[in-house]
């Protein structure tokens, strides 16, 4: 069962991304509702892949993607600000625009733990 960290400071969305992810058969990492929490996570329970908010409580969740790329874990970022909002180190990720629904999510999904399975 792939584990899905998610970071997002709005509960009903991290609950949703969380009924979703046990749909596709995946095991929820937190939620974390701060970039401190998401990095704690990280280091002590490291996933498979993840679903970040860009901006999580004013600030962005840029180190928390620094950390899974040292560790080589495909993430993407969710955003309702667009691609352009992307800082330029991270425009080839893969960004997921909010609202999102099931049909994206499992999209996205699919295409991170592909890309999982080919690094590790």
């Amino acid at each position: 069962m792939a584990r899905v960290l998610v970071l997002d400071d709005e509960a009903a969305i991290s609950m949703m991304l969380q009924d979703w992810l046990t749909e596709l058969n995946c095991e929820t990492v937190g939620p974390a509702y701060c970039v401190k929490d998401a990095l704690t996570l990280i280091d002590t329970a490291c996933p498979d892949a993840a679903i970040l908010d860009l901006c999580v409580r004013n600030e962005t969740s840029y180190a928390v993607a620094t950390s899974l790329r040292a560790r080589r874990v495909p993430f993407a970022f969710a955003t309702g600000y667009g691609d352009s909002s992307i800082a330029a180190a991270f425009q080839d990720e893969i960004i997921v625009s909010k609202p999102f629904d099931f049909a994206k999510i499992k999209e996205v999904l699919a295409k991170l733990l592909r890309q999982g399975s080919q690094t590790s």
